[in-house]
Protein backbone atom coordinates (compact mmCIF):
# COMPACT_ATOMS: atom_id res chain seq x y z
CA UNK A 1 0.00 0.00 0.00
CA UNK A 2 1.23 3.10 -0.62
CA UNK A 3 1.38 6.38 2.16
CA UNK A 4 2.09 9.68 2.50
CA UNK A 5 4.13 10.81 5.67
CA UNK A 6 3.23 14.14 5.75
CA UNK A 7 6.05 16.52 7.60
CA UNK A 8 4.86 19.31 9.96
CA UNK A 9 6.90 21.46 11.67
CA UNK A 10 7.16 24.65 13.56
CA UNK A 11 8.10 27.83 11.69
CA UNK A 12 11.54 28.42 12.18
CA UNK A 13 12.32 30.91 14.52
CA UNK A 14 8.85 31.12 16.10
CA UNK A 15 8.73 31.63 19.95
CA UNK A 16 9.14 28.84 22.67
CA UNK A 17 9.19 26.56 19.51
CA UNK A 18 12.10 23.57 19.73
CA UNK A 19 14.41 24.07 16.80
CA UNK A 20 16.12 20.69 15.00
CA UNK A 21 19.80 20.93 16.54
CA UNK A 22 22.94 19.91 15.25
CA UNK A 23 23.26 16.99 13.03
CA UNK A 24 19.75 17.39 11.49
CA UNK A 25 20.95 17.34 7.76
CA UNK A 26 22.55 14.32 8.24
CA UNK A 27 19.98 12.54 10.04
CA UNK A 28 17.66 13.48 6.94
CA UNK A 29 20.24 12.24 4.81
CA UNK A 30 20.51 8.68 6.52
CA UNK A 31 16.82 8.46 7.22
CA UNK A 32 16.18 8.88 3.62
CA UNK A 33 18.98 6.59 2.60
CA UNK A 34 18.01 4.16 4.40
CA UNK A 35 14.39 4.54 2.82
CA UNK A 36 15.55 4.48 -0.12
CA UNK A 37 17.34 1.10 0.10
CA UNK A 38 14.91 -0.60 1.99
CA UNK A 39 12.84 -0.40 -1.57
CA UNK A 40 10.13 1.69 -0.42
CA UNK A 41 10.59 5.53 -1.05
CA UNK A 42 8.64 6.53 -4.06
CA UNK A 43 9.14 10.13 -3.87
CA UNK A 44 10.01 12.69 -1.41
CA UNK A 45 10.36 16.53 -1.32
CA UNK A 46 10.91 19.67 0.63
CA UNK A 47 8.23 22.87 0.50
CA UNK A 48 9.35 26.40 0.68
CA UNK A 49 8.35 28.19 3.52
CA UNK A 50 5.10 28.87 4.23
CA UNK A 51 5.03 32.30 3.94
CA UNK A 52 5.95 31.31 0.16
CA UNK A 53 2.64 29.54 -0.41
CA UNK A 54 -0.67 31.22 -1.92
CA UNK A 55 -3.83 29.78 -1.78
CA UNK A 56 -6.33 29.55 -4.32
CA UNK A 57 -10.08 29.58 -3.96
CA UNK A 58 -12.98 29.89 -6.25
CA UNK A 59 -16.13 32.05 -5.03
CA UNK A 60 -19.04 33.11 -7.41
CA UNK A 61 -17.14 32.47 -10.38
CA UNK A 62 -13.93 34.02 -9.62
CA UNK A 63 -10.56 33.46 -8.75
CA UNK A 64 -9.34 34.57 -5.53
CA UNK A 65 -5.66 34.50 -4.06
CA UNK A 66 -4.45 35.12 -0.36
CA UNK A 67 -0.49 35.34 0.22
CA UNK A 68 0.60 32.48 2.97
CA UNK A 69 -1.15 29.39 4.07
CA UNK A 70 -4.50 29.59 4.04
CA UNK A 71 -5.02 28.43 8.20
CA UNK A 72 -3.37 30.46 11.13
CA UNK A 73 -1.41 27.47 12.96
CA UNK A 74 1.50 26.62 14.91
CA UNK A 75 2.76 23.98 12.53
CA UNK A 76 2.75 23.64 8.64
CA UNK A 77 3.59 21.20 5.97
CA UNK A 78 7.25 21.51 5.05
CA UNK A 79 7.22 18.46 2.99
CA UNK A 80 6.31 14.73 2.21
CA UNK A 81 7.81 10.92 1.52
CA UNK A 82 5.35 9.14 -0.87
CA UNK A 83 5.92 4.97 0.16
CA UNK A 84 4.85 2.02 -1.05
CA UNK A 85 4.82 -0.43 2.43
CA UNK A 86 3.10 -4.02 3.13
CA UNK A 87 0.88 -2.01 5.68
CA UNK A 88 -0.16 0.52 8.21
CA UNK A 89 2.34 -0.89 10.64
CA UNK A 90 5.06 -0.68 8.53
CA UNK A 91 4.10 3.09 6.98
CA UNK A 92 3.95 4.21 11.19
CA UNK A 93 7.67 2.30 11.73
CA UNK A 94 9.48 4.53 8.91
CA UNK A 95 7.19 7.53 10.31
CA UNK A 96 8.64 6.82 14.25
CA UNK A 97 12.23 6.84 12.54
CA UNK A 98 12.08 10.82 10.62
CA UNK A 99 14.11 13.07 12.10
CA UNK A 100 11.22 15.54 12.14
CA UNK A 101 9.74 14.06 15.81
CA UNK A 102 12.58 16.00 17.69
CA UNK A 103 10.28 19.01 17.30
CA UNK A 104 8.12 18.33 14.41
CA UNK A 105 4.99 16.00 13.63
CA UNK A 106 4.53 13.55 10.74
CA UNK A 107 1.00 12.48 9.88
CA UNK A 108 0.38 8.92 7.99
CA UNK A 109 -2.14 9.04 5.49
CA UNK A 110 -2.81 6.28 3.20
CA UNK A 111 -2.88 6.89 -0.52
CA UNK A 112 -5.93 6.18 -2.32
CA UNK A 113 -5.77 4.07 -5.43
CA UNK A 114 -7.81 2.98 -7.86
CA UNK A 115 -9.64 6.22 -8.37
CA UNK A 116 -11.14 6.91 -11.75
CA UNK A 117 -9.45 10.35 -12.28
CA UNK A 118 -6.15 8.43 -11.93
CA UNK A 119 -6.62 7.01 -15.45
CA UNK A 120 -5.83 10.56 -16.84
CA UNK A 121 -2.31 10.10 -15.10
CA UNK A 122 -1.74 6.74 -17.14
CA UNK A 123 -2.79 8.10 -20.16
CA UNK A 124 -0.56 11.57 -19.96
CA UNK A 125 2.60 9.00 -19.29
CA UNK A 126 2.06 6.95 -21.86
CA UNK A 127 1.93 10.21 -24.23
CA UNK A 128 5.70 10.89 -23.44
Amino acid sequence: MKYALLIYAPNPGEAGEAQPGEGVIDSWLDYTVALRESGALLAAEQLNQPETATSVCLRDGKRLLTDGPFMETKEHLGGFYLIDVPDLDTALDWAAKMPILRYGTVEVRPVMEGQGWQAGLKQESSRR
